[in-house]
């Protein structure tokens, strides 16, 4: 088997890399890279894996964070959530875990399981099942394919760990798990229901970290050659950029424990007399200009600082802030009707079909996959 053994320069590209498939939520990415990397200056490691590399029946879990992403800029995590959830699920299983993955790779949520992994010296699977970052539990392409429901895991900074034992069906886990996490404060970490190997190389999103790291080093070397990091993004990403302008207006609040709201942006430059309005649910979901929808999820609609590419989570918008917003193609699994059914437009109580922006395809892995077991 072939490890990609993480080193503080490759924390420093993914990050970058997760913010931007954040899609405005899934947390920032900054606390967890200053963790990742005071591990790293511990002795501990971090080792990648590729999804095809996975013995069939090893045993999987996804750890990641839920809630509202405003609360966690002030209610930041205790650090050991995922390891007294993974603990929780063993014993309640009676097997032990083989290795970690992120439910979604965007925002702090791509760097959570290394976390984890890294104090308990297990690998995490470069995969996920949402190649970007969603706002509730069911949709990833793990319960679209016919994940378990159960057991899954909530734990909070302050020692509270719940097992779901039963519940009916993945929305349903949703709704136990978010209510939860309200009672937490709107923040808490998350595993769900352990899956094979072989189901997540069937039903992953492959290499998302790895596309990650190479976003984020597009970004990196831009900055240091003085270019367009922008540019670089989209040349990466195979993106469009929507518009370049400027936040007019942001409309937020904290409901039923998600972020909500709409953000306007009016155009600069070549831009400059179009506007265009993007609704929130923790994630950037549909753009707008005037009556007419410019790209809509489950696509990418990502956020970011026009001169240095840096992301803007939801949480972070403000009167004034110059952007560029960007759009990109979902991954493959995404696209398919019965993903659509989870994921579209429709999932989220929009009264049209999905339109397809660009081509999909799936990010190849980095060429570090060298070191063996």
């Amino acid at each position: 088997m072939k490890y990609w053994t993480l080193t503080e320069a490759d924390i420093d590209r993914i990050a970058v890399g997760c913010g931007i498939l954040g899609t405005g939520g899934g947390g920032s990415t900054y606390h967890g890279s200053l963790r990742a990397k005071a591990l790293l200056r511990e002795g501990k490691r971090i080792r990648m894996v590729r999804p095809a590399d996975m013995d069939p029946d090893a045993q999987i879990i996804g750890i990641g964070g839920i809630g509202a992403p405003t609360v966690g800029i002030e209610k930041i995590a205790e650090g050991a959530e995922g390891v007294r959830l993974m603990r929780a699920l063993e014993h309640h299983m009676g097997r032990k875990v083989d290795a970690l993955l992120g439910d979604e790779v965007g925002g702090g949520n791509g760097i959570a399981p290394m976390l984890t992994a890294a104090m308990v010296d297990l690998p995490v699977v470069d995969a996920d099942g949402m190649g970007r970052a969603f706002p509730e539990v069911q949709m990833t392409t793990f319960f679209i394919h016919g994940q378990a429901v159960q057991p899954a895991a909530l734990a909070d900074a302050d020692g509270n760990v719940l097992i779901v034992t039963e519940a009916t069906t993945p929305k349903m886990l949703e709704k136990l798990l978010r209510a939860s996490t309200i009672a937490m404060g709107c923040t808490a970490l998350m595993t769900t229901a352990p899956m094979s190997g072989d189901f997540v190389r069937r039903f992953g999103v492959p290499h998302t970290t790895s596309q990650a790291w190479s976003l984020g080093n597009a970004v990196l070397n831009a900055r240091a050659a003085k270019e367009d990091p922008v540019e670089a993004i989209l040349k990466q990403s195979g993106g469009v950029r929507l518009m370049r302008g400027k936040v007019t207006d942001i409309a937020r609040r904290i409901a039923a424990g998600f972020n909500r709201g709409t953000l306007t942006v009016a155009g600069l430059d070549e831009d400059a007399g179009r506007s265009i309005a993007i609704e929130i649910q923790n994630e950037y979901l549909i753009a707008r200009e005037g009556e007419r929808i410019i790209t809509m999820v489950p696509d990418l609609i990502c956020i970011v600082d026009s001169e240095t590419g840096r992301a803007i989570g939801t949480e972070e918008l403000r009167y004034g802030l110059r952007i560029d917003v960007l759009s990109m193609p979902a991954p493959v699994l995404l696209r398919s009707e019965i993903a659509l059914e989870s994921v579209g437009p429709r999932a989220f109580g929009y009264d049209f079909d999905f339109v397809p922006m660009g081509v999909s395809a799936d990010a190849p892995a980095v060429p570090q996959y060298e070191e063996d077991a």
